[in-house]
């Protein structure tokens, strides 16, 4: 046993597991109720699988929205793969949990933030976060498509 308990890695992996999770009942039952995620993943993770068009406009990371069309939600020990809309263009996306940057259900003001920050030995961190998020207003008429967002107005 080394003489630290590493607590960034374990939460890490609760919080990766959470997000498991909560995407295991989305696939058995559907969202409930007024649920949707918005889920930014780094693109140019070696395990991230996308179409070429997708990692050329979003060459370093791109956020998705699970909310009114979805299909084929697949998840599995390390990641999760699900077929979204893109301008009428049905995607099958692969996205690992470790691939992920944020995961946001605005509809409960929830929201997890993995962020990955240099020590001066070079080696990287990870240093997750749960973040309150302000409540975002729901359109009247659901979209059809797979939205590319902006987090920040959801920043502090």
């Amino acid at each position: 046993m080394t003489g630290t308990i590493d607590y960034g890695n374990l939460m890490h992996r609760a919080m990766r597991g959470l997000i498991q999770e909560v995407l295991t009942a989305v696939q058995s039952d559907g969202l409930p109720g007024q649920h949707h995620f918005f889920i930014t993943f780094d693109t140019m993770h070696p395990d991230v699988e996308i179409a070429d068009w997708l990692s050329d406009r979003y060459p370093e990371e791109m956020t998705v929205v699970m909310q009114h069309w979805f299909d084929g939600l697949e998840v599995t020990d390390e990641g999760f793969s699900v077929t979204l809309n893109f301008g009428e263009n049905p995607e099958p996306l692969y996205i690992p949990y470790d691939a992920i940057k944020t995961f946001v259900d605005p509809s409960v003001e929830f929201g997890l933030r993995f962020e990955t920050q240099d020590e001066e030995d070079g080696e990287e961190i990870e240093e997750v976060e749960e973040a309150p998020l302000q409540a975002v207003e729901e359109e009247d008429e659901p979209r059809k498509d797979a939205e590319v967002v902006s987090l920040d107005s959801f920043r502090k």
